[in-house]
């Protein structure tokens, strides 16, 4: 039997200033659209999620309007996210700072990935279903407890 020899160099790693920095470096937002009742009366699941593990941070309902977004960034504020990434819709655009706002598809893949997950999950939510909601207490309560019980890891 013949041993090898294996030279093995062990180095500190550098603590980079990205990483020295408390909050998150960057969150992935957007909108998802289902609807109660009829298709005639849409509701928007917002929510928000960290780019590096993929964790929902917050989320928020009610239409595809500047109020909604703005509870949601409220809910973010004790994050300290320092980048948000997200699709082109003009809510975002206008209520934050361009300096810290990337838009494009390509860092928005994750969400988007969470919105499919949660489609298939939950029936309520796919485009053309036989199941929904008849009153939006009920269809926020069933995401809700859904995202509570499968992000946040809390009982139902």
């Amino acid at each position: 039997m013949k041993l090898e020899e294996v030279e093995v160099d062990i180095v500190r790693a550098e603590v980079t200033e990205e990483l020295e920095k408390p909050g998150i470096a960057e969150s992935e937002l957007d909108e998802m659209w289902s609807f109660v009742s009829k298709k005639s009366n849409p509701r928007w699941l917002w929510h928000a999620i960290d780019r590096r593990t993929g964790q929902v941070l917050a989320y928020a309902f009610g239409r595809r309007q500047d109020e909604v977004f703005l509870q949601l960034k409220k809910l973010l504020n004790p994050f300290g996210i320092r980048r948000y990434c997200t699709d082109g819709w003009g809510a975002y655009q206008r209520h934050l700072p361009q300096a810290v706002h990337e838009v494009g598809k390509r860092k928005t893949q994750k969400i988007e990935r969470k919105h499919l997950r949660l489609r298939t999950r939950i029936k309520r939510l796919a485009r053309r279903t036989i199941c929904f909601s008849k009153s939006e207490l009920m269809h926020e309560g069933v995401i809700g407890l859904f995202i509570n019980r499968y992000e946040f890891g809390l009982p139902i």
